[in-house]
């Protein structure tokens, strides 16, 4: 009987050993099948996450942010224990005590799942499983992702300390509204640091984990709420907080930015704008799109706050004005419900959800609540309401004319109804009175016509200005960096730069008369904005008077492969087509290049590369970019001696004779004083070159100080006839705006005189040579080279090959021609003849034409 027992229970005994080997070798032959070929866990100890990047000004203030995932990483060091045991609590509070998966809280899952008959599924994954999922493996539910996941979770925790893991987890964690890391979801949610949050704030974050698209404070408030307290009890049972900390928590209402309790991060910025896209879109192409959106890079950006907010103001100004000239009324084209505008709260809702630029200075987008006789009464978005309402009075409207069903435009307005209807979207702003006290509401559109503005310095090429539209958030396309336009008549110092350095002196007399070319579209006659010609002229007059007929004749003199590689030396073009017509402005660039080109001339000839960026720092504080490559020892020092300066070494291309700059910059000071662009006082020495092409399809201004250089282009995205505008008359007016500013902060003075040159004094209107004690209008003291010895008046007359012809109605001495055409003008046999307002500028689009 002993024996049988005895065999019985060796028996089982077998059988069990057998079970258990059979048992462990199976699950050995598992984790084996299953973890050949794993991700390998190492490359988690350098993680690097996507983190946003961020652009700062000068002074240091951050002005936007880029990132497709919402990130900033966060040191273990620096993440407070509250927030970390409110995570524990929340996802694993047996973080710090199990290997990498906890079998108690698995069995735990799997008996609920059972009793529940699968109607309570609960995870079981540890913190460490959590990080294996969403760095290593899919985000399937599956029993192999699962068996992977407990094998790479155990082997991360032999090789990496428990904190670095919740690291690596509190960082990469998705919380919701595009927030990724609690140091980002703090900021989100409550616009505040990990240092700054409460019991409560920590576990409304540590709820977010377990549905985070779905657990909105707003939307699911009552859900969120209840998983936050069930956080607060855990931390509570955890032994995190105490009792007291855990009911003061318990009673506070869930507060987020979303729900309006704490301002949005992202309002203490500035809007986005030109300038900070701009840079997003060059750093995009230079570092890559994934580096630029997810590097954690610093960006020192070039833009100067203030002149960025006077640049918007003067360009905005100019478009404005221009649209209000033309006496036509379209809105915002968006409307709201009628229904939805029966109370306040419903129309602040409605309004809120419109689509409508609110990145103007001073406009307001607002609904129209009701139509009276003389005025229409409006709710204003961001504005309180008053007792008696706000209102568009009859007296707003009456410069404006309505575009009928047939296309065809209304009379004008006499009252509001006669614009807009109840329902409509608008832009309003407040018009104040000289004292500055609010006076009425006033109807306001975005122009249809645009433009672009940018400003640099002119010796390091930092862009401290670029306004690319009317509105970022109407139009995101730059019209300062993007936009192809022909540059009209501000191309035509090119042509006068190579010819100065062709043998060309200011005093050179050139021929204005007319000319025919005959061309494979056919013949081209161009001509003058007056309609005019003048005979034999001095170069200086020729580009302070804008001469079509002179920059044609030179450009043939000396050849335009001549023009064309100045004008790639410079910048304006990559490959530049050598027709006569572009010689005149014809072939399209961008503001951008022109406007660096033009601060070469203003350096003296010095090749300068425009840049948005100062310096860019990646994650770590390394220096990856920096624009200024000048050297300055003395920079160094702790302190200079009294009355020194620091001195700086450019080691720039030279790209221009700079008395051929000095020259040129001397002719287009004659463009501002008497000239297509007279009229423009910054308070400072200005030099600087109208532009505007056939039928006024495209109007340029580019001007320069000693130390300054900004441009404006104006005209329709579908080129089309703006009528009678003009450079000097559209753009002159927002460079000025801009430079009496500008010249606050930058100063300028006389432009420097280099060496190797002489002034001779000569009369501006025959290139006769003038006694050195001569004075009076006529006479303009010009710089020549030295070893050049000039030809005064007739004696080299340059006809480019054309003939002058006889008989021709010359003009008299001394007569100048405006940018408009006078209306009646003496000729040289002292008849008198009047010129149309409207010239015809010539058989082609050639460009440039003043």
């Amino acid at each position: 009987m002993i024996r049988f027992i005895g065999s019985f229970f060796g028996s089982i005994f077998t059988f069990v050993t057998l079970v258990a080997l059979f048992g462990a070798l199976t699950v050995g032959g598992v984790l084996w099948f299953y973890s050949r070929d794993l991700p390998s866990h190492e490359s988690l100890a350098q993680y690097t996450p996507p983190t946003i990047s961020r652009i700062y000004s000068g002074e240091g203030r951050m002005i936007d942010e880029f990132a497709h995932e919402r990130r900033i990483f966060a040191p273990i060091e620096e993440i407070p224990d509250l927030v970390k045991h409110a995570f524990i609590s929340a996802e694993d509070k047996n973080f710090y005590h199990h290997k990498g998966y906890d079998a108690r809280g698995m069995a735990a899952a799997l008996i609920e799942a059972v009793r529940s008959r699968g109607q309570n599924l609960r995870g079981a994954s540890t913190i460490t499983q959590q990080v294996m999922k969403n760095f290593l493996l899919s985000g399937d539910r599956s029993m192999e992702r699962k068996i992977k996941e407990i094998i790479l979770a155990t082997r991360i925790e032999e090789a990496l300390p428990k904190d670095k893991i919740l690291e690596l987890y509190m960082n990469e964690i998705f919380l919701g509204q595009n927030s990724y890391g609690v140091a980002a979801a703090a900021q989100t949610y409550f616009n505040k640091t990990l240092a700054q949050l409460e019991p409560q704030e920590a576990a409304m974050l540590a709820a977010m984990p377990q549905a985070p698209s779905q657990y909105h404070p707003v939307r699911a408030k009552q859900r969120v709420t209840e998983r936050r307290n069930y956080v607060l009890r855990e931390m509570y049972e955890n032994g995190y907080i105490d009792r007291e900390a855990m009911e003061t928590a318990l009673a506070q209402p869930l507060k987020s930015v979303q729900n309006g309790d704490y301002p949005a991060f992202r309002d203490s910025l500035p809007s986005r704008d030109y300038f900070t896209d701009e840079i997003r879109r060059q750093l995009s192409g230079s570092f890559g799109e994934q580096e630029f959106f997810g590097g954690g890079l610093t960006i020192r950006a070039t833009v100067d706050p203030d002149l960025q907010q006077v640049a918007a103001r003067a360009l905005r100004a100019g478009l404005e004005r221009y649209d209000r000239s033309m006496g036509i009324w379209r809105g915002t084209r968006k409307t709201v419900d009628p229904a939805r505008l029966t109370t306040e709260a419903d129309w602040r809702a409605a309004l809120a959800e419109a689509e409508a630029p609110r990145d103007i200075d001073g406009w307001h987008p607002a609904v129209v609540l009701e139509i009276g006789k003389t005025s229409a009464r409006i709710g204003i978005e961001g504005v309180a309401e008053d007792e008696d309402g706000h209102f568009i009075p009859a007296e707003d409207v009456t410069w404006a004319r309505k575009r009928q069903a047939d296309g065809r435009l209304g009379p004008k307005a006499k009252v509001p109804g006669d614009l807009v209807a109840v329902g409509d979207v608008v832009l309003v702003r407040a018009v104040t009175k000289e004292d500055g006290s609010f006076s009425r509401w006033s109807l306001r559109q975005v122009p249809e016509v645009q433009g672009g503005f940018m400003a640099m310095d002119v010796n390091n090429g930092r862009v401290v200005a670029m306004q690319g539209g009317f509105s970022y958030q109407d139009s995101v396309f730059n019209r300062a960096t993007q936009a192809q336009r022909q540059p009209g008549s501000s191309f035509k110092p090119f042509v006068y730069a190579a010819a100065l350095d062709s043998g060309f002196t200011p005093a050179t007399i050139v021929v204005d008369a007319p000319i025919e070319v005959d061309t494979p579209q056919g013949l081209w006659k161009p001509k003058n904005a007056s309609n005019r010609f003048y005979g034999p002229t001095p170069v200086r007059t020729g580009i302070e008077q804008s001469r079509n007929l002179m920059t044609v004749r030179i450009a043939q003199e000396i050849g335009m492969d001549v023009v064309a590689a100045y004008a790639e030396r410079f910048g304006v073009y990559d490959r530049m087509g050598q027709f006569l017509a572009n010689a005149l402005g014809s072939e399209e660039t961008t503001l951008y290049k022109m406007v660096a080109a033009y601060a070469m001339f203003a350096n003296g000839g010095e090749r300068v590369e425009p840049t948005l960026v100062d310096r860019v720092q990646d994650r770590w504080g390394r220096t990856v970019y920096r624009h200024d490559q000048r050297e300055c020892t003395d920079c160094r020092l702790a302190s200079l001696d009294p009355g020194a300066v620091p001195h700086v070494v450019s080691k720039r291309e030279r790209i221009m004779d700079p008395v051929t700059a000095y020259q040129l910059t001397s002719m287009m000071q004659g463009v501002i004083q008497r000239g297509t662009g007279r009229g423009i006082n910054v308070g400072v020495p200005i030099a600087g070159k109208t532009g505007t092409t056939n039928d006024a399809k495209d109007v340029w201004f580019i001007g320069y100080s000693s130390n300054l250089v900004a441009g404006c282009y104006i005209g329709y995205d579908q080129p089309r006839s703006m009528g009678s505008a003009s450079g000097g008359g559209m753009c002159g007016p927002v460079f000025e705006t801009f430079m009496r500013e500008a010249v606050k902060e930058y100063g300028g003075t006389n432009f420097k005189v280099p060496p190797g040159g002489y002034f001779l004094k000569i009369d501006r209107f025959t290139g006769a040579r003038l006694p050195d004690d001569a004075s009076g209008d006529h006479v303009v003291a010009e710089y020549f080279r030295e070893g050049e010895e000039p030809i005064f008046g007739l004696g080299a007359l340059v006809d480019g090959g054309f003939a002058m012809g006889s008989n021709l109605p010359l003009f008299a001495h001394g007569e100048t021609d405006g940018a408009e055409g006078d209306a009646a003008v003496t000729t040289a046999s002292g008849k008198t003849r009047v010129i149309p307002k409207k010239a015809d500028f010539g058989s082609m689009s050639s460009g440039g034409l003043y």
